[in-house]
């Protein structure tokens, strides 16, 4: 995959995450007091980076392997298998009714997202105009 193709990818796949992450926000500040009610978050980013960290990466061994039937000692992972997984957390508390969402932390978390998604679109834009002008010559 061309470094445009790759970067595009990325930049779509960050957008959605954004959009998933924005409505699990909305739910939490809905349910802000509903009692026993516990925050979700994305989780995406952390396992992406572990992923694209792990293509540069080789061990320091590289097995040979003799038989199709041989486990591999290294698998490099496709970037596109990560999902996005929305966790549940039930180790903070906030209030004393049970529910764990902080009102005022969710709207910096949402202002933070908004930002993220706008420099997203921007960069996807961005690379989409210097494919244009390449074009136009």
């Amino acid at each position: 995959m061309n470094t445009f193709a790759r970067t595009v990818d990325l930049l779509h796949r960050a957008m959605d995450v954004s959009s998933v992450r924005s409505q699990v926000i909305a739910n939490n500040i809905a349910n802000a007091d509903v009692p026993n009610f516990k925050r979700s978050n994305v989780n995406f980013e952390s396992e992406l980076k572990r992923v694209l960290d792990s293509e540069n990466k080789r061990p320091a061994i590289e097995l040979t392997l003799t038989h199709e039937n041989h486990i591999p000692g290294h698998k490099a992972r496709d970037y596109r298998d990560v999902q996005i997984r929305r966790v549940v957390d039930y180790a903070s508390a906030y209030n004393n009714n049970g529910n764990n969402v902080d009102p005022e932390q969710e709207m910096m978390l949402r202002t933070q997202n908004q930002m993220a998604y706008t420099l997203y679109a921007q960069a996807a834009a961005f690379e989409f105009r210097q494919v244009n002008q390449v074009l136009r010559g």
